[in-house]
């Protein structure tokens, strides 16, 4: 049964001007709609909780569901055109990934390496932004049940309006969010509780160099799963896995975290992608994908057919 879900804002005048939803949530009251044998059922904020069964995010069905070799594959909205968002991700979703990264283009990332980078630079010479991915995410989002997470930066959430920003990701289907330069102080004082109501997961990233008190920290803040970047360095920027990635994994996992964690940054192929589910319950891949694409594009091979035969490189032969 499709899910639809829309977020209704209700505040006084005086709040109705303030663009901080962190200043105006205790006045503000939020109200979710569901429709469920086209019958329009009022849900009260504070009593959300209580009919989650109705609604479980796809993301925790993912993890309750499958525990291991579990592949996400990231892509940047808008790359290599404008409209080639719902091909891919339907296409990806049929081929077999678990869950679909969606990277909103930003001028000024952190993180990423030089293809993705490039990837955003594209998409913004292509005219995408927030609105029309929201768009695009609502109209996919009628043909697949595939897990959504959208990754970006804080600055785009904050210049698009933060409750606006959450307020279209529920409309449109989204399960979670990545955001790295996020504090954790600020997620924690200001969206923590809006978020865990809405029911949209966040996900936090470790490295090899963060402390194991931080490490715990993020794992219990974490509501959608634990991103452990491989190694100290952006992304697309290895070619193999390590001795030395291999004692952080198997480090971690001796923490046991009580959060799926995923493996990103330098896993490129069905190789690093087996050695990666080995130590977690999956790995994430998106420089090497976004470089399929853009072959793909420069050779005319549709999105569709790349996106398909990619997939299947990665995962033949391994035992879903």
């Amino acid at each position: 049964m499709e899910r639809s879900y829309f977020l209704m804002f209700f505040a006084s005048e005086k709040y109705q001007k303030i663009t901080s939803l962190r200043k105006k949530y205790n006045k503000a009251r939020f109200f979710l709609l569901a429709e469920k044998q086209s019958k329009i059922v009022f849900i009260g904020f504070k009593t959300a909780s209580y009919i989650s069964y109705f609604f479980m995010n796809r993301l925790t069905q993912l993890f309750a569901n499958k525990k291991k070799n579990i592949l996400n594959v990231y892509f940047t909205a808008g790359f290599p055109e404008l409209n080639d968002t719902e091909g891919i991700i339907l296409s990806l979703a049929e081929s077999g990934v678990d869950l679909i990264e969606i990277g909103m283009p930003y001028s000024d990332p952190l993180a990423d390496g030089p293809t993705i980078q490039q990837s955003g630079t594209k998409a913004l010479e292509n005219g995408m932004h927030l609105n029309l991915l929201f768009d695009q995410l609502k109209s996919v989002r009628q043909k697949t049940q595939v897990p959504l997470v959208l990754m970006g930066y804080f600055n785009q959430v904050m210049r698009f309006g933060d409750a606006e920003f959450f307020k279209k990701c529920i409309e449109s289907g989204v399960d979670g969010l990545i955001l790295p330069d996020m504090p954790l102080h600020v997620f924690e004082n200001d969206y923590q509780r809006l978020l865990a109501d809405l029911d949209l997961k966040m996900s936090f990233l470790i490295t090899p160099q963060t402390t194991a008190d931080r490490i715990r920290k993020i794992d219990s803040l974490t509501t959608g799963f634990v991103y452990m970047v491989s190694s100290y360095a952006i992304t697309g920027g290895s070619s193999g896995i390590s001795q030395a990635q291999i004692d952080y994994f198997k480090r971690i996992e001796k923490m046991k975290l009580k959060n799926p964690r995923l493996i990103g940054f330098g896993i490129s192929d069905k190789a690093t992608f087996d050695i990666a589910c080995q130590h977690a319950q999956g790995a994430i891949i998106g420089s090497a994908f976004i470089r399929a694409l853009e072959r793909g594009h420069t050779e005319g091979v549709s999105v569709e057919e790349t996106s398909s035969r990619f997939v299947n490189s990665i995962l033949d032969s391994v035992l879903l």
